[in-house]
């Protein structure tokens, strides 16, 4: 079986918000950009000699409105199901990301303020539903989607069985891609130390490279040593009594 070949889609900047085009016995699109990108997702597609008719499923890793804002507009476009974790079925209905925002660090408390963030994205209801692995082999790709909750309760990544990790938000580049190859926090996760627990599993799988949202792809050997350092931040954190986490209880986790 040929290797899945990993395609980032520019969605802001040269790396700032990615989409990922994954080409194997049919294409598949992971995550759909921010709010009216529809159509430069649709054209970059096509500019790398895929019908988008042909893409087999849009995935969606979650519920943040980078990564689902054109999801509506996307399948209207190709005519693709799209497939996201019920966890974040609220962002999704509601065309909402869960609010308030929980930063990781100075960025994201710079970025809460920003009403990009705060926009309302066309809701719409996903026809495929995560709730667990999911092998991806009946929609052309040699892989499955894993849930890797933590940034959100609903976030997921693909695993391809070539050993590429498509994972969202579950890390990042430094300063939203700004500086590649340097593993860092997004700025907001919903709760820092299952993510970290999530990141760690993923790893434990030995990808050969992480593609992330925001920047280029990073080493997973760089990404291990950023964990251990993390880890530690975080210990230090909850000592203090500083670390932030979204309750399960806390209806502000349903989007209204």
């Amino acid at each position: 079986m040929s290797r899945t070949k990993i395609v980032p889609i520019p969605v802001l900047g040269r790396h700032t918000v990615n989409a990922y085009l994954l080409l194997g016995r049919r294409p598949v699109v992971v995550d759909a950009g921010t709010p009216g990108s529809g159509r430069r997702i649709h054209e970059q597609i096509a500019a790398h000699g895929v019908d988008p008719t042909d893409i087999a499923l849009i995935v969606l890793t979650h519920g943040h409105i980078d990564h689902f804002g054109s999801a509506a507009e996307l399948r209207r476009l190709t005519g693709a199901p799209v497939a996201g974790h019920v966890a974040d079925l609220g962002p999704y209905r509601s065309g909402r990301a869960r609010a308030p925002y929980l930063a990781t660090g100075p960025m994201g408390r710079l970025m809460s303020r920003s009403s990009k963030l705060h926009v309302r994205a066309e809701p719409f209801e996903p026809q495929v539903l995560i709730d667990g692995e999911a092998d991806l082999d009946a929609f052309g790709i040699a892989g499955r989607i894993v849930p890797t909750p933590g940034h959100t309760a609903g976030s997921v990544s693909v695993l391809t069985d070539d050993g590429d990790l498509v994972a969202g938000d579950l890390v990042a580049n430094s300063f939203m891609g700004l500086i590649p190859g340097r593993p860092a926090n997004p700025p907001f996760h919903d709760d820092p130390r299952q993510n970290l627990a999530s990141l760690r599993r993923m790893l434990a799988l030995s990808p050969t490279a992480l593609h992330v949202g925001h920047g280029a792809p990073l080493d997973p050997d760089r990404i291990r040593r950023w964990a251990e350092r993390e880890d530690r931040r975080l210990a230090r954190r909850e000592a203090a009594g500083r670390l932030r986490v979204r309750d399960a209880r806390d209806p502000a986790r349903e989007s209204l």
